[in-house]
């Protein structure tokens, strides 16, 4: 009503400031009947102010009026329209008036806050979109509306200066303003407001405007473009159209309505003026945007994401797409390689997928362009590092991304290849230095496009013909001339098939690249150190011939004299030939796929061939080596190749064949052992021939029982690579005729090892098989003596020989070889009959002799006269030989004798591996004369006939009637242990094995004393094991070293040999057991697992603490030892921690090598467990509790594999071990452990935990019930356990998840079961633990700890166990009634002393921080938690809690709070008392009564404030009325009142508070409290301010009123922003500041009394809050820096140090906040609120 009253205008333009904010906001809110006379007041007085009082008020001005523009059609749209008009039209004629001002049209100063307020006002955008619709000046020239394309820029500028003073008006004198108005419009949410956006650039701002091309700088148009493509996002047409419209230009045709159809012919000059546009105008900004988003290092896959969906809807106009797809190609590439470094895997495939879809729509011409120019840029500069990348981000793309179209992989593809390796071959011609990295790079590159490219894309020349006789390899010339036509193709044709020919026909490119690929490898092939190089230009031209088979020009290859030149330097050189094996491999290869193409077929070529194999045959067999065990499969497999390649002439074979007869041949040596190494590689190549038959089905295993050796009467040779194993064979076998020689030790030894001597037994029984004289005598079964020759061949010779073998075979006498007699079969098939029968081979050998043996007298039958006798006297001793075996049932009682044993000492230290197994022979001899009785005799033949395939470890109690007898114990002789250390620890491996016989035979006669001897024993093997298992490992590493070993065999004897030890010292103990405790009777199970938890119980056994305890400690300590390199063994393959450190190349004899370590391993340890399984799973338990994290799984995985350890025995075995350490007295003796493992019982229980959990479901049914046993007993007697109890909590949840997966018994019983348990474990828990307080807490220690003592003390920690156990309650407690229960138990034992504590919140964790929010989350127990959440909430020492632990514990939890209870803040605001000065001024106690009175405020709300922080946006809407009538009465404190005004900071850090979690539109009942609020206390700092006021506002509070204005600024709420000039200056005059310029924000007019910027104190500490750059975050300016201790400054110290250097950066902080157009940092702002709130120094 003032306001309609007549005044002076000067007295209005005075006092706008106090009018005006309350009249901004009523046209928003205005209905239709106030409308007209809210207008006509503006109109009648506003537009007749002052220049000076209108210009800073502009921006908010125009803000208010905006929403009356929102509808075009209302009544008062036009009325609106006028009176902007008017504004404009007043700030302009009083504008002009200025002499100094130049700006042109004079409206410049209102255009600038125009466009302020559009970008600002993102809610009344639509009204500032219509103004602008009809008010802005076109910016383009009239004069060019005719003509797409302009003459350059000196047109241009001339369009500039021809431009209108109203368009020149718009940009001045800021034009980045214009540009940032648009890009703020083309990104809003609203579509309706993106098309208008769009129109008005078609319309007044075309893209040739010379306002865009010359008066803003580029990076600006780079935004406005930028912001203007965006719009392609959301795939609608109508922006689509505008945007092609604005980007191409207007169309030189009047029919608009075909600008959207395709060009015709006709339509060409118009498509090309288009086109010619947007080059000139748009193109460069655009392309410099899309790189700059390219090039970004955002990290979030939606922002790396969106380049790829821009270009890809871009590429929709071809004039656009077309230029632009070019120049970002590379760089869109380039971004997503780089962001494959950098993103997780879930954030690279999402980015993957957008850059795939970008891929697939771009032209292959371009792709494959830009590809073959990274090659051709990357090769030119091969030494630098781009040139490394350049090649990896080709090598992406031909990894990453579908390059498989048929142009592709037909026409550009192969002119990569042809351009990579001629860049390549012109680098070496050219003796320029390259890399070896980028050559393998490039190479890797050559390798991947070959293999895409079809053989149809060669097209191989045909075999007849003059055409196919004259085919040569393209010359080097006529390459570089292809070259130049390939970047011509590309370069000026653009790759482009559908208007060029390709550059080279088909028939051309087979000769050009073979020819390259040839040389390339013959310069290879003279640098034999580049093997990497060489090995992949074999695999290329191995491919390439292959791709080109049949084709003449393979005839011209001329590189088999390089082959044989490389071949000998490395056969002849022994240095070379230790790394010779990748290029033995890749010509291996190249010849293989050579035979295969046929280019081997002329007699030339054949000789060469034959010549270039005897090489690599010298190679190859030479890395058969049983000392370089690196690639024996790799080996194998190319021996099989070249046999292929020269099947006919079997050459493979008989150089084998030389090998192993004469060994001089190939290596050159002639000393003696030369044939026993012959020997050893023949052993190699034997065992993994076998093995890759074995792996193709060709033949079962000879070591199964039941196999069979199919042999027919007419069978014809074998065809398979067999073959060439017979000849070589049987020169191995004659060395078993002579016994004295080292040749004989090895090879016997090597038979009897051999799991494939069954095809042994094969070769030697087809060889007699095949024979004329045996075929005849088993075919028909007549007398042998009546059969003549009959003309047939005389193979009497040859069938004497093979006998001898079999003899010599059979007298090894080896369980392999028993079973495979006894379980070989031989199928005979009658010659004159379709009949057959199936015999074993025993069976078949013993018919077979005794045919032989029919021939009697003096007649020769078959056989020659001067052979006949000598073949009988071998059949005869084969035999006998077969009839001493196992499994002849007659002659089961007869005995084997062997050497006697000698002294060792003097052989092992001089390393005489010859002598050494004759001397142990005779050694156990002369041991074995010492024993004589009878008994002992009877245990060495059961030792003899024990079955090693069974199990070496001999642990069943085989006594019979001699365990009686008596003896007195056989002492060995005093240096006989330190000997057999020696032998075991000795260098030379070659004679392992016999020692470990040895010691097998000498634990049998002394195993009376084998307790003494046994640590020391134990300890020498597993040292060796644990070196040769380490030399294992290096073998298959990538830098592996070339010292000789054989680790591979070395480390199987060592593990039978410490088999043995531990199993002939487990029999003596459990023999000594039995003598001191007594006969058990035959009902009683004597293994570990039968007595478990089942109520079988054991009579006691009074164990005699005296040497039988003594001797099972040393056996126990040596199964640990055993145990654990064992397991070590066994996780070596599959869950080895170096995978990434072996050499690929060797993977497959890694793999077999591996696995049969694996297995041996496996073997042990399945014993191991058998004979002792508790104290064995102690030592697993251990080796898991010591291990990290990511080395936890081995273990598990061992106990699901081993046969004796499933969950039904492993489970009972772990309680037992717990109840040794808790309650031993509650267990039978025979069930309780010796301890000899350091686990506690906390760290078992971890083990149960982790195996339970790891076991399968299924196998609950069988461990149900010894759980619920266990359970129950530890809950009869919970003192002994109550270490455990929390871990067993954990324990029965992981039992109910196992069980909610299955459906096995009656659920229902189970469940209740199982609730009950856990119920009672939990009061169990803090019945006997005590006070949770005073637990320890894996959270609360501030002490370093390493991962296994963090998890042992996780186990401790009832706190963090129930948190994780509390969100499954509903798996483990069945009824509702439960879970409240338990709820409130927790509350009441675990929070409850915790909240109550005096050291409450230092005891506070983030365990029970977490324990508090799980349980919040049950809605069953929502009444316990609220309880104890609003006791520690209440506490008046709760804002002293840390910070961290506010914002990451107690948050969330009062997020819950306040979704549960909605009616916690006004219960708070009822606490606080309202001011007031009676009967505290002048009372004795006032200042004291006082401070109480402001704490108490001060706390109260400060809880509101962080409720309101913790919850969901507006959920305490409701009570803003509440809110708001305690804010004014508590603003009306004075410095005398109680509360007093020391209570204003946290009102204001309640508004901070409320205007970050309450809506816009909500907050409009605050802002005149706000407003007034701010003004005044801000105003305090004025000198003309009244001394009262000042007293009023402290200096806390002074500070929470600026970061309250802080706040506001950063985050500009619509209504803010409408009284924002009222405190800083909002407009262009904070950087462009006219002349007569004077302050008229109170900021701005404090800042100046203050002092001036330059005399500020240099500890100031400000933010870099406003960043001027593009799109960043905009934070709070008001930081205070560290280096400042402002609770101990007062009032005018804050003042100068702090807020004066703030007021001076305020506005244009402001302003550039604005002008970078960057969005709030509100999680800044919030973590700002929430560190005063939890500042408890400012509490009074």
């Amino acid at each position: 009503m003032l306001m309609c009253s007549p005044r002076q205008t000067q007295a209005l333009s005075q006092d706008l400031r106090l009018y005006f904010p309350g009249l901004s906001s009523v046209l928003s809110f205005a209905s239709l009947t106030v409308r007209p006379l809210y207008l006509g007041l503006l109109e009648e007085h506003l537009v007749q102010l002052d220049v000076s009082a209108l210009r800073p008020a502009l921006k908010s001005i125009i803000l208010s009026l905006l929403p009356g523009l929102e509808e075009d059609t209302s009544e008062d749209f036009d009325r609106t329209l006028s009176l902007v008009d008017k504004i404009r039209a007043s700030v302009r004629d009083q504008h002009t008036l200025d002499e100094e001002s130049d700006s042109p049209g004079g409206d410049d100063f209102f255009w600038q806050c125009f466009f302020l307020a559009s970008i600002t006002g993102s809610t009344r955008r639509q009204g500032a979109l219509a103004y602008l619709t009809r008010r802005l000046p076109k910016l383009g020239n009239p004069k060019r509306r005719n003509s797409t394309v302009s003459n350059g820029d000196a047109s241009t500028r001339r369009d500039l200066d021809q431009l209108s003073p109203e368009a020149q008006a718009v940009v001045s004198p800021e034009p980045g303003l214009l540009v940032r108005c648009f890009a703020s419009g083309l990104s809003d949410n609203q579509i309706l407001i993106q098309r208008g956006f769009l129109d008005l650039l078609v319309t007044h701002v075309p893209l040739d405007s010379p306002i865009l091309q010359q008066k803003i700088n580029g990076k600006d148009l780079e935004l406005l473009v930028g912001s203007a493509v965006g719009v392609v996002t959301r795939r609608d047409m109508s922006l689509n159209r505008r945007l092609w419209a604005w980007l191409l230009g207007p169309e030189p045709s009047v029919d608009t309505d075909g600008a959207n159809e395709p060009a015709s012919s006709t339509d060409e000059p118009k498509v090309s003026a288009t086109a010619v546009y947007f080059t000139q105008y748009g193109f460069g900004a655009l392309r410099r945007y899309l790189l700059n988003v390219f090039e970004s290092k955002k990290l979030t896959p939606s922002e790396r994401a969106k380049p790829f969906r821009l270009c890809l809807s871009l590429m929709d106009r071809w004039e656009v797409g077309g230029l632009l797809v070019t120049d970002v190609f590379v760089p869109a590439m380039r971004s997503a390689y780089a962001y494959r470094q950098v993103g997780s895997k879930e954030e690279v495939e999402e980015v993957q997928r957008s850059a795939n879809i970008f891929f697939d729509g771009v032209e292959s011409g371009l792709i494959w362009g830009e590809m073959v120019r990274l090659i051709a840029s990357a090769l030119s500069d091969a030494n630098s590092e781009e040139a490394i990348t350049q090649l990896n981000l080709v090598k992406f793309v031909t990894t990453k991304f579908n390059i498989r179209e048929e142009e592709m992989i037909v026409c550009h593809i192969p002119i990569a290849f042809l351009t990579l390796l001629s860049m390549l071959h012109q680098r070496i011609r050219q003796k320029a230095a390259m890399g070896n990295e980028l050559q393998t790079l490039a190479l890797d590159i050559a390798e991947t496009l070959l293999n895409i490219v079809p053989e149809r894309a060669f097209h191989p020349q045909p075999l007849n013909g003059d055409h196919a006789s004259n085919a040569r390899f393209t010359t080097f010339e006529k390459v570089e001339s292809m070259l130049g036509d390939i970047r011509h193709f590309y370069v000026q044709e653009r790759g482009n098939l559908g208007i060029s020919k390709p550059p080279l026909s088909s028939s051309d490119l087979g000769p050009a690249v073979l020819g390259i690929v040839h040389a390339l490898l013959n310069h290879a092939l003279r640098s034999p150190e580049k093997s990497t190089l060489i090995e992949q230009l074999a695999k290329i031209l191995s491919t390439l011939a292959l791709k080109m088979r049949n084709s003449s020009i393979l005839e011209h290859l001329d590189i088999f004299p390089a082959f044989q030149t490389i071949l000998s330097d490395c056969s002849t050189d022994p240095e070379k030939k230790i790394a010779s094996f990748p290029i033995a491999s890749s010509i291996s290869g190249l010849l293989t796929s050579f035979h295969r193409a046929g280019a081997l077929r002329s007699h030339t070529k054949k000789e060469d061939v034959k010549s270039i194999v005897l090489l690599l045959v010298d190679i190859l067999w030479w890395h058969l080596s049983p000392t370089f065990p690196k690639y024996h499969v790799e080996a194998v497999r190319h021996l099989r190749q070249l046999e292929i390649v020269t099947a006919p002439a079997r050459v493979i074979e008989a150089v084998i064949t030389s090998s192993v007869a004469s060994p001089n041949s190939l290596s050159g040596k002639s000393s003696r052992s030369t044939r026993v190494d012959a020997v050893r590689h023949f052993s190699m190549l034997w065992v993994h021939s076998v093995q890759l038959q074995g792996t193709r089905g060709e033949r079962t295993r000879g070591h199964h029982r039941g196999s069979s050796v199919t042999i027919s009467g007419d069978q014809p040779g074998q065809q398979d690579f067999s073959r060439i194993l017979t000849r070589p064979l049987l020169l191995v076998l004659d060395a078993l005729a002579d016994e004295n020689t080292e040749l004989y030790n090895f090879v016997s030894t090597w038979f009897q090892s051999l799991s494939s001597v069954s095809e042994v037994f094969l070769v030697l029984v087809r060889g007699l098989r095949s024979l004329n004289v045996i075929d005849r005598m088993m075919s028909n079964g007549s007398d042998p003596r009546a059969d003549a020759l009959d003309g047939d061949v005389d193979d009497s010779p040859e069938c004497l020989h093979l006998l001898r073998h079999l003899y010599h075979l059979v007298r090894l006498s080896s369980d392999q070889i028993w079973i495979t007699l006894a379980g070989a079969t031989v199928t005979i098939s009658k010659r004159k009959s379709d009949d057959s029968e199936v015999i074993s081979l025993q069976a078949f050998l013993v018919q077979m002799s005794l045919q032989v043996l029919k021939v009697g007298g003096n007649s020769a039958g078959p056989f020659t006269a001067h052979l006949a006798m000598p073949i009988r006297r071998v059949a005869l001793q084969l035999l006998r030989q077969i009839f001493h075996g196992p499994y002849a049932l007659p002659l089961r009682d007869l005995e084997i004798e062997t050497p006697l044993l000698r002294m060792l000492i003097q052989s092992v230290e001089e390393q005489d591996t010859e002598i050494q197994p004759l001397l142990l022979d005779l050694v156990l001899l002369a041991s074995r004369l010492r024993i004589q009785d009878a008994p002992a005799a009877a245990r060495l033949r059961r030792q003899t006939r024990a079955n090693s395939i069974a199990s070496r470890l001999s642990f069943q109690n085989e006594r019979g009637e001699d365990e009686s007898h008596s003896n007195m114990p056989v002492h060995p002789p005093p240096q006989l242990i330190e000997c057999i250390r020696l032998g075991i620890s000795s260098s030379s491996r070659s004679c392992l094995d016999s020692w470990v016989d040895f010691l097998t035979e000498v634990l049998v006669i002394y195993e009376e004393t084998i307790f003494q001897n046994l640590i020391p024993l134990v300890e020498s093997f597993c040292k060796q094991i644990s070196s040769v298992f380490d030399a294992l490992r290096s073998v298959f590493a990538k830098l592996s070293t070339t010292k000789e070993m054989s680790p591979e065999p070395t480390l199987i004897s060592l593990l039978n040999g410490l088999e043995q030890i531990l199993a002939r010292a487990h029999e003596r103990l459990l023999a000594e057991e039995a003598k001191s405790a007594g006969t058990k009777s035959p009902d009683q199970p004597q293994s570990f697992f039968g007595n478990m938890v089942t109520g079988i119980l054991s009579p006691e056994i009074s164990q005699a603490r005296s040497p039988s305890a003594n001797n099972r400690l040393a056996v126990l300590l040596s199964f640990q030892d055993t145990v654990r390199i064992s397991f070590s063994i066994w996780s070596w393959a599959g869950y080895s921690q170096d995978n990434d450190t072996q050499d690929a190349g060797s993977a497959a004899t890694f793999a077999y090598t591996s696995l049969r370590m694996r297995n041996r391993a496996r073997r042990i340890l399945e014993h191991l467990f058998a004979a002792e399984p508790l104290e064995c799973l102690e030592t697993l338990a251990m080796v898991w509790c010591r291990s990290f994290e990511e080395q936890r799984a081995p273990p598990f995985g061992l106990l699901h594999v081993l046969d004796g350890s499933k969950p039904k025995n492993t489970i009972p075995a772990i309680f037992n071990a717990i109840y040794s350490r808790t309650n031993p007295h509650a267990l039978e003796q025979t069930r309780v452990t010796t301890l000899t493992s350091e686990l506690s019982d906390v760290e078992l229980v971890g083990f149960l935990i982790g195996y339970t959990t790891s076991i399968e479901d299924d196998a609950m049914d069988e461990i149900w019930p010894d759980c619920m046993t266990f359970l129950r007993d530890v809950l009869g007697n919970p003192m002994p356990h109550r270490q455990i109890l929390p871990g067993l909590l954990e324990f029965t949840t992981a039992l109910a998840q196992k069980l909610d997966n299955t459906s096995f018994g009656d659920q229902r019983r189970m469940r209740r079961e199982l609730s009950d348990l856990f119920t009672r474990l939990l009061t169990a828990t803090f019945t006997t633990r005590g006070s949770v307080v005073d637990l320890p807490s894996s959270s609360a220690s501030d002490k370093p700890r390493s991962q296994v003592e963090t998890r042992s003390s996780r186990l401790l920690d009832v706190v963090e166990i129930l948190a994780t156990t509390i969100p499954k309650l509903g798996l483990i407690l069945e009824t509702n009634d439960r879970i409240a229960a338990v709820g409130n138990s927790i509350c009441t034992s675990v929070l409850n002393p915790v909240f109550r504590s005096r050291n409450f919140p230092e005891n506070v964790t983030r365990a029970t921080l977490d324990l508090l929010y799980q349980l919040s989350r049950i809605p069953q127990s929502s009444k316990s938690w609220k309880r104890e959440a609003n006791e520690a909430f209440n506490d008046p020492r709760f804002l002293a809690t840390p910070f961290d632990l506010i914002e990451s514990g107690w948050m969330p939890i009062l997020r819950q709070l306040s979704l549960s209870d909605r009616d916690r803040i006004p219960e708070l605001l009822s606490r606080v008392s309202s001011p007031t000065t009676a009967g505290i001024v002048f009372g004795v106690g006032a200042v004291s009564a006082r401070l109480e009175a402001d704490r108490r405020t001060q706390l109260a709300i400060r809880r509101v404030t962080l409720l309101a922080m913790a919850a969901d946006e507006d959920s305490y809407v409701q009570h803003l009325p509440l809110i708001k009538e305690k804010l004014v009465d508590l603003l009306s404190a004075t410095s005398t009142s109680s509360p007093s005004s020391a209570t204003r900071a946290d009102l204001y850090l309640l508004l901070r508070a409320l205007i970050l979690r309450t809506s816009p539109t909500q907050l409009a009942p605050l802002w005149p409290i706000l407003n007034s609020e701010l003004h005044v206390a801000l105003s305090s700092l004025l000198p003309e301010s009244e001394s009262l006021v000042q007293e009023t506002y402290s200096a806390p509070a002074l500070l929470q009123a600026c970061k309250l204005l802080d706040l506001l600024i950063a985050i500009a709420p619509d209504d803010f922003q409408l009284i924002e000039w009222l405190y800083v200056t909002d407009t262009i005059d904070t950087v462009y500041r006219p002349s007569n310029w004077h302050p008229t924000a109170l900021v701005d007019e404090i800042s100046d009394e203050l002092g001036s910027l330059g005399q500020m104190s240099p500890g100031a500490g400000l933010s870099s809050t406003q960043t001027s750059n593009m799109g960043g975050k905009r934070r709070m300016l008001l930081e205070v820096d560290s280096d400042l201790d402002v609770k101990r400054m007062d009032k005018s110290e804050i003042v100068v140090k702090v807020l004066r250097p703030w007021f001076g950066h305020l506005s244009i902080a402001a302003f550039e906040g604005v002008y970078g157009m960057g969005s709030p940092d509100l999680e800044h702002c919030e973590k700002m609120v929430l560190r005063d709130i939890c500042d408890d120094a400012t509490i009074v």
